[in-house]
């Protein structure tokens, strides 16, 4: 467990580090390979969320996607579970943990999602992820009707050699990092 929370301060002093211009360009070449893939030209709903200050920012990719034609759904966080509900900038507001998050809707089915875009505070290349530490996204990976295809953003910072890994944690399929 020390191990985990010195990782994540480590990361997070890393990605401080980072001007807003870095962040963005990173973005763009990390959100610029995940539309070249098989998997996302595939995918008629795609899971992504919404950006903290500190991860891969993602706010113009929601657009650009939701543009191109795409389902894209978001997550919103419910007490200790987190659900998934349809992107409309219009009907968004600050939610759980500051991240901007779905007003309202209906819930997206697990199984209605095809491809996932997942954030973490670290990955390996093999798609070892080491999360905030509240669990959100490995359990719902977890879901029985889950199957989307999971594909981990990082900035290249983020990126480690190997991590700590616990039996509950889910991998994701592919690391996509700039």
């Amino acid at each position: 467990m020390e191990e985990k929370l010195t990782i994540r301060r480590e990361v997070r002093s890393r990605i401080k580090a980072m001007s807003s211009e870095e962040k963005l360009s990173a973005a763009r070449a990390i959100f610029r390979a995940v539309e070249l893939s098989d998997e996302f030209r595939a995918a008629g709903c795609v899971a992504l969320f919404c950006a903290m200050h500190d991860e891969v920012p993602t706010h113009d990719t929601l657009l650009r996607w939701r543009d191109m034609g795409k389902r894209v759904v978001v997550p919103r966080v419910e007490g200790d579970v987190m659900r998934f509900y349809d992107y409309s900038p219009e009907a968004m507001t600050i939610g759980a943990f500051g991240i901007e998050e779905p007003m309202g809707g209906r819930e997206v089915e697990a199984s209605a999602i095809d491809l996932i875009i997942v954030p973490a505070r670290a990955f390996t290349g093999e798609g070892v992820r080491l999360g905030r530490g509240g669990g959100f996204y490995d359990k719902y990976m977890s879901l029985a009707t889950f199957r989307a295809f999971k594909i981990g953003v990082a900035f290249e910072c983020q990126m480690f050699d190997s991590l700590p890994c616990d039996q509950h944690d889910i991998l994701v399929d592919r690391v996509v990092w700039a």
